[in-house]
């Protein structure tokens, strides 16, 4: 069996790392430097298994994406970091979320970040997660002119110095 570890990261880092150089229009890697100690900072999650509140939120627009799969719905949920696994549901087409249902856990780590804080590593947590489904439409825009500012505000409201992707 061929395992490509190059395919989990980022489009603008494989080519670096296979040898063949930049995309062109991404000659800049994608990441920033991070110059906090971890132990002193307020961390984030980001999930991209459209997890929302059962009870307080809409689900993400799974229907709209069964009528034009080319299309992934581009809005976000703020989940509270202290939210019970009861409270969450997930609505994303292109997984299982039998798993989510019976851990959250595995898509949005919560109380691992909250040992993380209790054991020193982090600094702390901020008061409430971000989650989005992770299929998007192949434009991107949705994403670059609205999800994304709108993240990046919120991110900023929290106070976050990073932030930690769980991918679905």
């Amino acid at each position: 069996m061929i395992v490509d570890s190059y395919r989990f990261l980022p489009r603008s880092f494989r080519p670096m790392y296979e040898g063949r150089g930049l995309f062109p229009g991404e000659e800049a890697p994608v990441w920033a430097p991070f110059e906090k100690r971890l132990a002193t900072a307020r961390i984030a999650l980001l999930s991209s298994a459209g997890i929302y509140i059962k009870e307080r939120q809409p689900s993400f627009d799974l229907e709209r994406e069964q009528s034009n799969p080319e299309w992934g719905d581009p809005s976000w949920r703020s989940i509270p970091a202290d939210l019970g696994a009861a409270d969450i549901a997930s609505a994303h087409l292109h997984m299982n979320d039998d798993d989510i249902r019976s851990d959250p856990e595995i898509a949005l780590p919560m109380r691992l970040l909250s040992e993380l804080v209790a054991e020193g590593e982090v600094g702390s947590a901020t008061s409430e997660h971000l989650s989005v489904m992770g299929y998007q439409d192949r434009s991107l825009e949705g994403w670059q002119k609205e999800t994304a500012p709108a993240l990046v505000a919120s991110l900023r409201d929290l106070q976050a110095d990073g932030l930690i992707l769980a991918p679905a």
